[in-house]
């Protein structure tokens, strides 16, 4: 999905507005390869910049969730040391987990983005104020999303999503110079 810097705008200021990212795991926080051993041990893969990009993003107040379709051991493990509390798994309906995070959060649907990429993620994206697919998509998912990252799941799309938002919302640059001093 091409979108030109014309186009960009109404993305941007939703953005602007975001108190709230949700994201899906397998195919967005990895790049939906499952691993299994003899043993029935599964294995997940994450990005470390895309961790990085999320504690950045909750360092400015944007609250960061996980809401996905399938239980991992993995993922439980990785959100607690990205320090993320709201952890949903096991949700193939993905509803209840949304509205129960809009009450806990304290935030509206238009304060909240949605990072996604198969048909499980659309209930939540088509409520949200911003609509995110990461490049390798379902093509329904794409044409339901405000934006694509030109990332593949798995492979840094939830970093650009974070630089994105912290862009937006004016806090880059701070964040950038701290590293810089």
């Amino acid at each position: 999905m091409m979108i030109s810097i014309h186009d960009m705008q109404p993305i941007i200021d939703k953005a602007k507005k975001l108190k709230l990212l949700i994201l899906d795991v397998d195919g967005v926080l990895t790049d939906g390869k499952l691993f299994f051993d003899n043993e029935g041990n599964e294995y997940k893969s994450f990005h470390a910049r895309d961790g990085h990009g999320i504690k950045l993003l909750r360092q400015t107040g944007v609250e960061v969730a996980v809401i996905s379709g399938r239980k991992s051991n993995s993922v439980a493990l990785r959100m607690k040391s990205l320090g993320i509390e709201h952890v949903y798994q096991g949700h193939e309906d993905k509803r209840a987990a949304f509205n129960e995070l809009l009450i806990k959060v304290g935030v509206t649907p238009e304060q909240v983005a949605h990072v996604g990429d198969d048909l499980l993620d659309l209930p939540i994206m088509t409520r949200v104020g911003l609509a995110i697919a990461v490049n390798d998509a379902n093509f329904a998912v794409i044409k339901h999303a405000d934006w694509c990252t030109s990332a593949l799941g798995g492979n840094g799309a939830v970093r650009e999503v974070c630089d994105f938002i912290l862009q937006a919302q004016g806090h880059f640059d701070e964040v950038l110079n701290t590293y810089l001093k």
